[in-house]
Formats: structure tokens, sequence, C-alpha cells
């Protein structure tokens, strides 16, 4: 099998190549050991270095297609390493090892032997049942594992630590899923794991790789689902990573005008087919040794169009390989999920791969996120010249692609401030435009991701050195504020009218466009269920004897100007057909 897996991976056709290639035990000549397998077609020379060796060099032997291989009899587990590669420029590099399971801690960059195949899950049931959650609810709960809460002293929490504290506050919370930012091996905080070094390595900040299994099957057996967020599209630049990994551009381009990204990072050149046979090979690792439920594949845009820019044309060796990866990890797990985080126009990002499309199963819609966001901002007198922002995103544009709504990480750093400031006005007006930002995200069509702290209201934007401030609790309006959130996802997995058919345009439709300023209303319907109406007033004035277009009873499941939300209390809790809204205010209606 091995000598098939290294020929599979040679023609770019390798999908499980981390079986044969890196550091594996195994058992020669009667003696147990390791054997270290390493891709370096012109190396002049590769020896292994480590803990098993006094870090002297111990030659590897050379293959006609380029792999270098040793057995060592008598290597532990946890036994650190490297490859000394005399490269074809003629110098001399340690690396490390690009299919190790484990890593050193940083900001040591040595390779880790690691067994992955040793856990014994319980998830069994979870991943018999589990699917695309296409007609299910889904909200994914998006946390950066180094700042979601810190230890004493502000250290990282391990794996096990988060997953005790992180699993009940999802579960109280009412999320479906957690997506981690990348748990790829980095050595820079500050990237939150998005440049890379080890591709098959889960870091080591946060502990070993059975602690990050067991976080995994935690969360499975009570009903939570768990997406990492991969990186195929760049990787790091350091020297003892892959960069002019045997003295060639092994991974990145010849081409010096395509080797860089914007962020300072090397590209990967997928016209090379054992690029393709890497980058595919760590997204079936992560399927299958982490139990992923999805994939979020970071920068797709890149993979699509040279640097992003649809003008340069379309870059057919990196939609070759999202076609060819996503077809392969659809057949071998069927219930995984694949998400997209492409913000360009490409056609078909959500169809199957045997229907002319990627093969992802939902795509972010920055559309959606946008629009609505800039809404928000907006003065109140400027909202109904501007309504069009707030309806555009129902447009047909959304029936083309299987969409998720996204209230990312990347909105509320580098100077965008908290999600709450992107409301406009005073404290009391942006948290309740906050409020009701939050109901338009559980109403729309479309499964949803918010980032951690964005049911807090905080008043600061993320800083990944420290934890999110929890002390906002000790305030009402905020313990308020996290009570609703929690209000509107609980609705939002009893009513199947608004999870059902996100993606049927029969399902959805507008009760009122905005006959007066800021003041919109929709209904959401799915089969055998009843009806939704969310109606929002995002105008600075009371909505008063207001009636639902088309309807002329409902009950109201949800008012995010209750007292109990930090509100100020006006409601409609008696069945009937006229409402009043607070300002800046929403409410959810059962339909009768």
């Amino acid at each position: 099998m091995r000598e098939r897996l290294i020929a599979e991976y040679l023609q770019g056709a390798g999908v499980d190549s981390w079986r044969a290639l890196g550091a594996h035990p195994s058992e020669e000549g009667g003696q147990n050991g390791v054997r270290f397998t390493v891709y370096a077609p012109h190396a002049q020379s590769v020896s292994l270095i480590g803990g098993c060796n006094g870090w002297q060099e111990q030659p590897m032997a050379r293959t006609p297609d380029g792999m270098w291989s040793l057995f060592v009899p008598g290597v532990p587990e946890g036994t650190l390493y490297k490859f000394r590669v005399v490269g074809q420029d003629g110098e001399t590099r340690d690396r490390i090892d690009p299919f190790a399971f484990s890593a050193e801690l940083r900001p040591n960059t040595a390779s880790a032997v690691c067994r992955v195949d040793r856990y014994a899950w319980g998830d069994g049931e979870w991943m018999a049942r589990r699917g695309k959650n296409i007609g299910a609810p889904m909200h994914i709960y998006e946390v950066h594992a180094g700042s979601w809460r810190r230890g004493p002293e502000g250290r990282f929490l391990r794996y096990g630590e988060l997953a005790r504290e992180l699993l009940p506050y999802v579960k109280e919370m009412g999320y479906t899923h957690v997506e981690f930012l990348p748990l790829t091996e980095h050595p820079l905080d500050a990237s939150w794991g998005y440049q890379p070094s080890g591709f098959f390595s889960a870091t080591s900040r946060y502990g070993a790789p059975e602690e990050l299994m067991q976080l995994v099957d935690l969360f499975h057996q009570a009903g939570i689902g768990v997406i990492f967020d991969l990186v195929p599209v760049h990787f790091l630049p350091d020297d003892y990573a892959l960069q002019r990994y045997d003295g060639s551009r092994l991974y990145e381009s010849e081409n010096e005008a395509e080797r860089y990204t914007e962020w300072g990072t090397l590209r990967f050149d997928y016209a090379k087919p054992h690029v393709c046979s890497f980058l595919r090979a760590a997204m079936d690792f992560w399927a299958c040794v982490y139990h992923a439920d999805g994939l979020r594949y970071d920068a797709v845009s890149r993979l699509l169009y040279p640097g992003g820019d649809p003008a340069r044309g379309v870059y057919e060796p990196g939609v070759w390989f999202l076609k060819s990866a996503n077809y392969a990890l659809r057949q071998r797990y069927p219930g995984l999920m694949l998400l997209a985080e492409d913000s360009s126009y490409y056609e078909k990002v959500t169809a199957p791969v045997e229907y002319g499309g990627l093969g992802f199963d939902y795509k972010w819609d920055f559309g959606w996120m946008n629009d609505t966001l800039s809404y928000f901002a907006l003065p109140p007198q400027r909202r109904g010249a501007e309504r069009n922002r707030f309806l555009q995103t129902m447009d047909p544009y959304f029936y083309r692609e299987l969409y998720l709504l996204p209230l990312s990480h990347d909105e509320v750093v580098h100077g965008k401030g908290a999600l709450r400031a992107k409301c406009c006005g005073n404290t009391a007006e942006q948290l309740a435009q906050a409020r009701a930002l939050m109901l338009h995200l559980t109403a729309h069509p479309g499964k949803k991701l918010s980032f951690m702290g964005s049911e807090l209201a905080l008043q600061s934007e993320w800083d990944e050195n420290r934890a999110l401030d929890w002390s906002v609790l000790e305030r009402p309006e905020h313990r308020g504020f996290q009570r609703c959130v929690a209000a509107l996802n609980r609705l939002y997995r009893e009513e199947p009218a608004l999870y059902r058919e996100d993606y049927n345009s029969a399902s959805f439709s507008w009760l009122d466009r905005g006959s007066r300023p800021g003041v919109f209303a929709y209904e959401r319907r799915a089969a055998g269920a009843p009806g939704v109406a969310a109606v929002l007033n995002l105008s600075p004035h009371p909505l008063a004897g207001y009636e639902l277009p088309a309807h002329t009873r409902w009950t109201e499941l949800l008012n995010t100007d209750a007292a109990e939300f930090g509100g100020s209390g006006v409601e409609n809790r008696q069945p009937g057909c006229a409402l009043r809204l607070a300002p800046y205010s929403g409410c959810l209606l059962r339909l009768s």
C-alpha cells in the first residue's frame, strides 16, 4: 500500500498520502521503529537529525522518484526530529517534516514522532447520523482557541480545559456547531493560524493531538458539530518550513511575480501534481483523524483567480484542485461539510462537481454581511432612501448558491470596531440595534455563523492577545443581550420555518419592503409547520398600530425590546392583529 500511496502522491492523485509520508511506526527486519519518508527530489542529500541519534546526521536513502527514506529502530513516541537538507542550491537547511503529525512548542520548530491511531472514539452514533444540515438548523459559533478564555496568569487553555468550559457554554447558548480558526501548527500567535507551517500538526500551544481528539469526541457526544478552518492557499515563508524545501521551488511558484501573497506568505503552485496531493491529503487527514464535521477553506477567491482578481482570468490549476479535492472528500466522507470563504462572483461554487460546480456545500454570503452592516451603520434619516441595501440581500442571486450568513472575526479586528459599534447612535441605541441585527440574522434565509463575543455585545474589538471581556456580563444590559441571543437560537431550532427550506425561493416573501423608513417585514414558511414573520423597526420612532400585511392573527414569539433582554419592555403579549414596536427593535411572530 505504501508504494501505491507514494505513486499517487507523485501523480497528483493522492488523497491519503499522509499514511505513507512522514514518520510512521513500523516493524522491519524483526525490529520495531519508525520509518521516516520525505519528498525532496532536487536535494543533493537528506539526513535525519533528532533525539533518536543525538542530533547527528543519519543519511537517508534516495529513490529514483525523489523520495528519501530511513528506518530507525527503537524510536519512542514524542521524539523530536528534523531533516537536514542539502539543497539543489548547495545550501544546508534543517527542515520540518511536511507530513509531521505533531510539532515542538513554539518558538522551537522541530517535528515530533506521533501516533494518531490510538484514541478510542465514542462518537459512533454521531458520525453515523451527521449530515450536510441543508434542511436542519445550523448556527456556527466561530472560536479562536487562544482568546475565548484564558487560564491563570493569562495562559492558553489546553484542549481539554477548553472542552470543559466551551462545550457547556455552546449548549447553553443554543449553537449547533463550533468552528475553530486554524489549529494547524503556526509560529506566530498574531496570525491566528492563517500563516501555517505544519498542515498535519495540531498546534501544540493548546496541547497534544489526542487532547484535541477528545475535545471533538466530547462535542460530538453532546450533539455539537466541529468545523476546522484550513488554509489551502499559502504557507509560512520561514526557512525551516516549506520555502525552497529542497533548494528548489518545490511547493511555491517558479514565477516570482506569482509567488507571494499580499500577506507576505508564499502561494502554493497548483500546477505541480505533488502540491495538489499534499493539500488534498491534509484535508483528508483532518476529516479522518480528527473526525471533522466540516472543513472551511480560507481565501478561496485566490484559488479561482490569480491574486483573487477576476480581471486576470480564471486560475485553472486552482479550480481543478478544488474540484478534485471536493469530489474525493465527498466520496470518502458523505457527511462532511465543505465551506467556501469566497468573496468572488465565480458561479456554481456550491454545485456538485459532476454538474460543473466546485463541489462545496456552502458559500459565505459576503453580500449579506456587507449590505446588512452598511445599512445598520446608516444614520436613521438615510435609511428610507437607502432601503435597497437591506432588501437586496434577497435578490435572485441568493438562490444561485447555498449561502451561509457570516458575522465573522474579520469584521471585528484591525480598527473595524466591535459588532455593536457598527450600529449608529449612542450606547443604548447601538445595543437595541445590535439585538435587532441578531434577530435578522436568525430569521433571514441561510445558515448562520457568529464570531465569539458577538453574543456579549462587547464594547471593543477582538484582541487575540487576551480573553474576551467576560466581565461585561456583570452589567444587566450585556447579560440581557446574551439572553436575547440564546432565546433567538432556541427559537431558531424550534421553528422549522426558520431553517427547513432556506434555499427554496417559495419559502420566503417580503411582507413590507420599507413602506415606512426603516420598517421591514418578511415571512418564512416550511411545509407542515406554522409560518414565522420577522418585523423590524429600524427607525428611531416607536411604531404603533402596525398591521402585518396579509396576516390578521399572530402570536409573538420574541421581542428584542423585552425588559429581560435589556430593552424598554415594549412587547405584544396578547395575540392580535396590530403591533407596536419600540425604536430599533424587532419581533418574531408565529402566524396563524
